[in-house]
């Protein structure tokens, strides 16, 4: 793909979405961190829905390690993986409290050295609650540079590369958030909905699905 392709491609999804932004709910760089780590194989929904009771109650680093584990599978046990999770909570939440007086750090070091935090929540806490270029890799973004050709890869780390070098400097605080939103609604996993897809005729997705007769 060329790189006036790429562009347009951009062009059009900030025309379209101006300020895009997670759909994880929070208010501060620790709520985005814990909703991030809870998200692993889990829908946004649905970390939104246990985040709703947990936030209210406990929103800081030590009002959490006040709760306890117990009490914090309380309220996020509808949630995939919540034991795990909440062992992982518990643990970052200590070391924020002893070793960052309760703040996030903003290193991608501190941030990948907390217990359940790895590249990719590391680069969305960085981009969306701090600001930076950073390119979150997730399965929608890996799909959508796959099928598009915007930035082919064979793992998730070689896309991030070739998205961080590719996309425009002007767009690249913002395409990681395009990027989800185009791959969890338009270029979807099964049957990707290519006749509803406002960069259509610029994807170079050779077998593009057909408006469905009810369209």
């Amino acid at each position: 793909m060329n790189p006036a392709k790429r562009l347009e491609i951009f062009t059009r999804f900030r025309n379209a979405n101006p300020h895009p932004t997670t759909e994880l709910e929070y208010t501060t760089p620790f709520e985005l961190l814990i909703a991030v780590l809870l998200s692993a194989q889990s829908t946004d929904v649905g970390v939104n829905k246990a985040t709703r009771r947990l936030y209210p109650v406990a929103n800081t680093p030590q009002a959490i390690l006040d709760l306890g584990l117990d009490e914090l599978k309380t309220y996020i046990s509808t949630i995939g993986l919540y034991n795990n999770k909440a062992k992982n909570v518990i643990a970052t939440c200590e070391i924020l409290v002893n070793q960052y007086g309760g703040e996030v750090p903003r290193s991608r070091e501190a941030l990948e050295a907390l217990p359940g935090v790895g590249r990719k929540t590391a680069n969305v806490v960085l981009n969306t609650a701090f600001g930076e270029p950073t390119m979150a890799v997730d399965t929608h973004i890996f799909r959508a540079a796959n099928r598009t050709r915007i930035a082919p890869g064979k793992n998730v780390d070689e896309v991030e590369m070739k998205l961080l070098k590719f996309v425009p400097k002007d767009f690249l605080h913002d395409a990681h958030h395009w990027l989800i939103l185009h791959g969890r609604y338009t270029c979807v996993a099964r049957t990707p909905k290519c006749w509803n897809c406002i960069i259509n005729d610029l994807c170079e997705y050779k077998d593009k699905t057909p408006a469905p007769k009810d369209a």
